[in-house]
């Protein structure tokens, strides 16, 4: 009986992986003129092709285009500075243990100036020590807000002088524009790229 188990098993193994990705990428045949646009449209942004929550996000090819539009401003033209920009982003991928998200950004906040044992203790769930002042005061904004799903009088104050009110919205919108990101990975179950191992331990 145990080896009918084990055989049946290795059987439906492939399978069940397959089943893993709920929104596999849709074949260029296969997709819509708006979808086609879409993906043409990021091609011309971002200089590459579908891949990540791109492909979940292509069954909504309106939206898409929308999120790109915010993307671009978040990413690359926000209030902060990419070491603290990939810093939320990081954190906020730790919270949703959201695989993909980790390792697209983790080499980014490390090239943007973060220091490798600040991620190490975001991936660890745990408040980094020797961090910068400025790094001190985004941590506490941030992980306050997605602890508490509130942010304290004293921890605003703190933020809004050191960043100003246009770098606190925007800290506080990239951390909400990749918890949207997170919520349709991990909904599509899109996997990591073949043979990574994943990044994140499951919280306890």
């Amino acid at each position: 009986m145990r080896r009918i188990t084990i055989v049946l098993l290795i059987a439906i193994l492939p399978a069940v992986a397959a089943a893993q990705d709920r929104m596999p990428p849709i074949p260029p045949q296969k997709m819509t003129d708006a979808q086609r646009q879409a993906a043409h449209e990021l091609q011309n942004a971002r200089g590459y092709a579908l891949r990540g929550a791109w492909h979940p996000l292509l069954r909504s090819p309106d939206l898409m285009g929308r999120v790109l539009e915010l993307s671009d401003y978040l990413r690359f033209n926000s209030a902060l500075p990419p070491r603290l920009s990939e810093f939320v982003i990081l954190m906020t991928a730790r919270e949703w243990t959201q695989q993909y998200e980790w390792q697209a950004h983790h080499p980014l906040a490390l090239k943007g100036g973060l220091k490798p044992e600040i991620a190490q203790a975001v991936a660890e769930g745990r408040r980094p020590e020797g961090m910068a002042e400025d790094e001190a005061e985004l941590y506490s904004l941030i992980a306050e807000l997605l602890h508490n799903r509130s942010v304290s009088d004293d921890t605003y104050a703190r933020a809004v002088a050191k960043f100003g009110e246009h770098g606190v919205v925007d800290a506080v919108a990239l951390s909400g524009y990749y918890t949207t990101i997170a919520m349709i990975l991990n909904t599509a179950r899109t996997p990591l790229p073949e043979g990574m191992a994943p990044p994140l331990e499951p919280w306890p």
